[in-house]
């Protein structure tokens, strides 16, 4: 008969053990714990009793004897939460200053999402797991129309922008452009279907993005799904620099944001720019070098020259002068400066798809993959034949990545010029916990006000999601992971309710250290 067996320890301690009966020897089966108190007494003979076997006797304990406690009952756990993840997330939100929206309801949409994003429903279900007293379900979505009427991105915008100023450095901006699907059959005047980031048939919308060198959140936009990537840089840009009276910066930007009206409007603005140039623009641009120096590069190497500023601009770059020109916008007024450099790794990396790309054309030509036409093949005289041309002037470039910008190499060298472009993976990341770790998409709204609203939950949940991540080194998940299990447990006893936790775990404590949370008593 297996029954539970009590035993004093040192220092006033009390053992839970189960054990059975063998031979007329009572046999220790497993150990559950030892008390000091009589909560933690409590919550182990809870667990105790849990483990005993359906349909067996379990014996009298005589818990008489225990202070406060029932003689047949061990307590009632009344209440779990978990206290020290909310307390390092409600922090957070009032470190970066958005308790200004004074919205508990709203405040609770957006850390439901770091802990287990879902739909604004089951956001309900997330809060009631980890016991935090929530609004109800009406107040929750009410909260949504909320945040539309009173401008609440607005708002998140100036505090996100404060923030940024004093731990970060503004002089420098990063842009990029995502997409967002629908789960519709049908478009409407801001979900259409356009050119997709993840190659999708939906309904989409098109999300611009302004993060800080860090990758913190400043500005986020939204388009209609058709709108192109080129045409949403500018009122992003605009749109931050009318709300923070900022004058001064540099916008980083990819090579879909590369056209002649973007950098003219850009530099008009008084703005310095950054933005990613295409490989098929090497041969103009270097036309010296190649004169000169064929198709020597050396790894590491950059090339300082000049880039015209519209296609149909002659190149102020004289390829009969080996030296490159210094960019000067007095001097050269039809051109952008372009900083070029060659990786050996890069090229190695390029080399290997110029391969396979060659290989699949082969097929091609020789009738031995029907497929549409890859890269490298083209019709001659009715036939198709590999594009040799083609392919030998890829290969020419492979390993080159270019860099166009409107700053002076006095002011900025080449090689900050390329490390400050590098830094676009931080608004890619950005992008990737907007999807995958706080789900923005698919989007189940169909309204275009609660669309809006749901961005601006994501948003604000990224900017916690960021600011937790730069001060602890850990992902939102890293963290979630850690802090979610250690549970507060409330136990009434005899009326009488005693509070029990879990021990805080190392990884736990860097996480309060960093936060600056004092441990728990």
């Amino acid at each position: 008969m297996v029954f539970i067996r009590r035993s004093a320890g040192r220092a006033g301690a009390t053992k839970v053990q189960l054990a059975e009966r063998r031979g007329g020897r009572n046999v220790i089966v497993e150990h559950i714990g030892t008390a000091h108190d009589d909560a933690e007494l409590a919550v182990l003979m809870k667990v105790a009793q849990e483990r005993l076997h359906p349909g067996q006797d379990t014996l009298d304990l005589g818990l008489a004897g225990v202070p406060g406690a029932p003689a047949r009952a061990a307590g009632a756990i009344t209440s779990k939460r978990s206290a020290l993840l909310w307390e390092v997330l409600t922090s957070a939100y009032a470190r970066l200053g958005f308790e200004l929206l004074g919205d508990e309801a709203f405040k609770q949409l957006v850390l439901a999402r770091l802990v287990e994003p879902t739909s604004k429903a089951d956001s309900l279900r997330v809060l009631d797991e980890i016991g935090v007293p929530h609004a109800s379900l009406r107040t929750i979505f009410r909260a949504l129309g909320r945040a539309q009427e009173r401008d609440y991105r607005g708002q998140i915008a100036t505090a996100c922008f404060a923030h940024a100023a004093a731990h970060g450095d503004l002089t420098l901006v990063l842009y990029d452009v995502t997409t967002l699907y629908f789960e519709a059959e049908h478009e409407d005047d801001l979900r259409k279907v356009g050119y997709s980031k993840e190659r999708r048939v939906d309904p989409q919308i098109v999300v611009g993005l302004l993060v800080d060198r860090g990758g913190f959140p400043l500005e986020i936009t939204c388009w209609e799904g058709n709108k192109a990537e080129t045409a949403t840089i500018l009122p992003t840009v605009r749109a931050f620099q009318q709300r923070h009276g900022v004058a001064d910066m540099v916008v980083v930007a990819d090579a879909g944001m590369l056209s002649a009206s973007n950098l003219t409007a850009l530099d008009q603005a008084g703005l310095g720019f950054i933005v990613g140039s295409r490989q098929s623009k090497a041969p103009a641009d270097l036309e010296s070098h190649f004169r000169w120096h064929g198709d020597a590069f050396t790894d590491g190497q950059l090339i300082d020259t000049l880039t015209p500023r519209h296609a149909r601009a002659a190149s102020e770059n004289d390829p009969r002068q080996r030296s490159e020109p210094v960019w000067d916008p007095q001097r050269h007024p039809k051109s952008w400066r372009a900083v070029w450099a060659y990786s050996a790794k890069r090229a190695a990396r390029d080399g290997r798809t110029l391969t396979a790309q060659e290989n699949r054309a082969k097929a091609v030509v020789a009738g031995e993959k029907a497929a549409r036409t890859p890269r490298f093949v083209k019709t001659h005289a009715g036939t198709t034949v590999l594009d040799e041309a083609a392919l030998a002037r890829a290969r020419r470039l492979a390993g080159l990545k270019g860099y166009v910008t409107n700053i002076p190499g006095s002011v900025m060298p080449a090689a900050e010029v390329i490390g400050s472009y590098h830094d676009l993976w931080q608004v890619e990341a950005s992008f990737r916990m907007s999807k995958s770790d706080l789900r923005a998409r698919p989007i189940f709204h169909h309204d275009h006000d609660a669309i809006e609203a749901h961005l601006t939950v994501v948003v604000t949940a990224l900017a916690v999601a960021r600011h937790l991540q730069a001060v602890t080194g850990l992902s939102i998940k890293k963290i979630v992971r850690t802090l979610r299990p250690l549970q507060e447990i409330t136990v009434t006893l005899a009326g009488h309710e005693h509070l029990a936790a879990d021990p805080i775990t190392p990884p736990a404590q860097h996480i309060l250290d960093a936060t600056n949370h004092p441990s728990p008593k």
